[in-house]
C-alpha cells in the first residue's frame, strides 16, 4: 500500500515526510483492519514530523483522524461487521486496570498508546485499530467533513469541558484552526459569547461567519473580561495575556500536546483572584462518544481544505504556515 512516513524529523522545510510502499498491515487479536477513506491533518502530526513530539518508533506513519471501512477482523474481533464505517482517533489503547482507567480517567493511563505515534496511522491506504477504540460513524456523512471530528472535534470538546465555561459565559479562543472552529460552534450553540484571538485574517473572517462576538489579533485583549479561555495555538508566550484577560475565577485550558515555553508569570496579574491554568491531555472514549453524539444532533459547519493523498507533505507545510482554512484533509 502507499503510505507516508516520518523519515527524518526536522523543520517542515527539510521535507521530513517520505512517501513509500509498505505491506498492508495484518490486524492483531481484537483489532480491525480499516481501509482509509479520508484522514484529517492535525497539528500533532506537524509536531511529530518536526521533532517537537519525539518519535516513539522509526518511520512512523502519522495521522489519527481517520474515516474508513472495516476490511478485515483480527482474531477475536467480530464487530463492527465488514464494510461498516468507523473512525480511528488519537487514543489507541489503555490498560483498563490502572487507578486512572478505573476512575474514568483513561486519558491519563501511563500505558496508553496513540495512533500515528505508537502505531502507524492514517497517512496510508490501510490502518489497524483495536475494535474497542473504533468509533461507529454514519454512512451518509461525507468522509471529508467527518474526519476532523475525530481529533479536532473531540479534543476541542474536552478542552471546553476543562475550561469550566459557565452557562451563557464569555469564552476566549486563542488560535483558530481545525479544533478551534469546531469548539467555537459548540460553545455558541450553548449560548456562550465567543471572542477569538488569532494572527490569521482569514481565520478571523471565518470566526465571525460562524457567530463569534469578536475576532482580533493574537495579542489583542478581548473586548470584555473572559469567564474561560482555551489556548489552541502552541505558543507559550500567549499564556500570560490569556490569563490576564480572565475575569475573577476564570479558567484557561491549554489544548495542545506541545507548547513552547511559558514566560514567567506574575502572581497578582495572572493567577490571583482564583484564576486557574489547566492542561488538556488527550481524551477519554466517553468524551469521543459524547461529542460525536452532539455533532450528530447538531451538525457543525466543518471548514475543510482537501488535499490529494500524494500532497500530504504540502498539507503539513501549509498548516505550519497558517495557509489552511479550517482542517486540512487527505483524500484518496
Amino acid at each position: 500500500m502507499d503510505a507516508w512516513v516520518v523519515a527524518r524529523p526536522g523543520p517542515i522545510a527539510t521535507r521530513p515526510l517520505e512517501r513509500t510502499r509498505l505491506p498492508i498491515p495484518t490486524p492483531g487479536p481484537g483489532e480491525l483492519l480499516v481501509r482509509v477513506e479520508a484522514c484529517a491533518v492535525c497539528r500533532t502530526d506537524l509536531h511529530l514530523a518536526e521533532g517537537d513530539l519525539p518519535p516513539r518508533r522509526p518511520r512512523t506513519v502519522p495521522g489519527h483522524e481517520v474515516v474508513g471501512r472495516v476490511a478485515a477482523h483480527g482474531p477475536g474481533a467480530e464487530a463492527p461487521p465488514l464494510g461498516a464505517r468507523v473512525g480511528v482517533a488519537w487514543l489507541r489503547s489503555t490498560c483498563g486496570r490502572c487507578r486512572y482507567c478505573l476512575r474514568g480517567a483513561e486519558n491519563l493511563c501511563p500505558a496508553s498508546t496513540y495512533t500515528g505515534w505508537d502505531a502507524d496511522g492514517g497517512y496510508a491506504e490501510y490502518v489497524t485499530v483495536p475494535a474497542g477504540f473504533a468509533y461507529p460513524l454514519p454512512d451518509d456523512g461525507a468522509a471529508e467533513t467527518l474526519a476532523p471530528l475525530l481529533c479536532a472535534g473531540i479534543i476541542g470538546y474536552r478542552a471546553l469541558l476543562r475550561a469550566d465555561l459557565p452557562p451563557g459565559g464569555r469564552l476566549g479562543i486563542y488560535g483558530f484552526g481545525a479544533s478551534a472552529h469546531l469548539t467555537a460552534q459548540v460553545a455558541i450553540a450553548q449560548g456562550a459569547a465567543v471572542h477569538v484571538m488569532t494572527r490569521s485574517e482569514q481565520a478571523r473572517e471565518l470566526a465571525l461567519e460562524l457567530g463569534a462576538r469578536s475576532a482580533g489579533g493574537a495579542w489583542d485583549p478581548p473586548p470584555e473580561p473572559l469567564d474561560a479561555a482555551i489556548l489552541f495555538a502552541p505558543v507559550g508566550d500567549l499564556v500570560p495575556p490569556a490569563l490576564a484577560a480572565l475575569d475573577r475565577g476564570g479558567t484557561l485550558a491549554v489544548a495542545g500536546i506541545h507548547l513552547t515555553d511559558i514566560p514567567v508569570l506574575n502572581y497578582e496579574r495572572h493567577l490571583f483572584q482564583e484564576r486557574t491554568l489547566r492542561s488538556v491531555t488527550a481524551n477519554t472514549r466517553a468524551d469521543g462518544r459524547a461529542f460525536l453524539e452532539l455533532a450528530a444532533l447538531h451538525p457543525p459547519r466543518v471548514a475543510t481544505t482537501p488535499y490529494p493523498f500524494e500532497a500530504a507533505d504540502q498539507a503539513l507545510a501549509d498548516l505550519a504556515a497558517d495557509r489552511v482554512e479550517g482542517a486540512a484533509v487527505l483524500l484518496p
